[in-house]
């Protein structure tokens, strides 16, 4: 048997060369999510710093329609700030119109916030549970590929009336090659989740940094009519 890639790729049976490709397709699988995710934040994230300066300015001038303006533009429904901006806005200003009461005005627009973070959350989320269950799963799919090895190894001792290492040799590195690769997708997998996870943590709480931001100008707005 030649022991490299190629090699025992040629002589595997058909049950480890079959969970190498599910393998390898889940391995490219976490890696495109994982690149797919990192585009998809790196966006927000320039967004968020394009847009963040303008609606600061707007709202310390007390210019809430053109912020809200500015922050339900199409071109930056990408950023994590402008969302949570525009729906705090959006459901004060509702809230005014139903002629509710100050403090319920900004209680309306603490929760359109919340709405709005949670709801954003979920669609940076999105992808995580796949690599989580590819991290989970890919050592006990190339559990299949050890038992399958391990069966191959006591054929060939059965055809040759011998335990010799030349009877097992293909079986056992099958089993170690399979059992390798499984453990390798599932680390890939793995540290690619925790970083997304900690991304979205990150997003997180600039989205409740700025729901409390949108909330506490509210209440200086009513302080100051007081």
């Amino acid at each position: 048997m030649q022991f490299s890639l190629i090699g025992m790729w040629n002589e595997m049976a058909l049950l480890a060369r079959s969970v190498s490709i599910i393998l390898i397709f889940l391995s490219v699988v976490s890696i495109y999510l994982f690149i797919e995710r990192q585009l998809v934040f790196a966006k927000a994230r320039r967004k968020s710093k394009q847009i963040a300066p303008k609606l600061a300015e707007l709202l310390k001038n007390g210019k809430i329609q053109e912020a809200l303006t500015l922050s339900s533009k199409k071109e930056n429904k990408g950023s994590h700030l402008s969302r949570v901006t525009a729906a705090g806005i959006k459901e004060f200003l509702e809230g005014k119109e139903a002629n509710l009461n100050l403090e319920e005005q900004i209680e309306t627009a603490r929760r359109g916030c919340e709405r709005a973070s949670t709801i954003f959350t979920q669609e940076l989320k999105r992808g995580l549970n796949t690599v989580a269950t590819i991290a989970t799963s890919a050592p006990f799919i190339g559990l299949f590929g050890t038992i399958g090895g391990i069966i191959n190894a006591f054929r060939g001792m059965a055809l040759t009336g011998s335990g010799g290492i030349g009877a097992v040799s293909q079986g056992i590195a099958e089993a170690l090659l399979t059992t390798a690769f499984g453990i390798g997708v599932a680390i890939i997998a793995l540290w690619c989740y925790n970083f997304l996870s900690t991304k979205v943590e990150i997003y997180g709480s600039e989205m409740s940094n700025t729901s409390s931001e949108i909330v506490d100008f509210f209440m200086k707005q009513a302080e100051e009519k007081v």
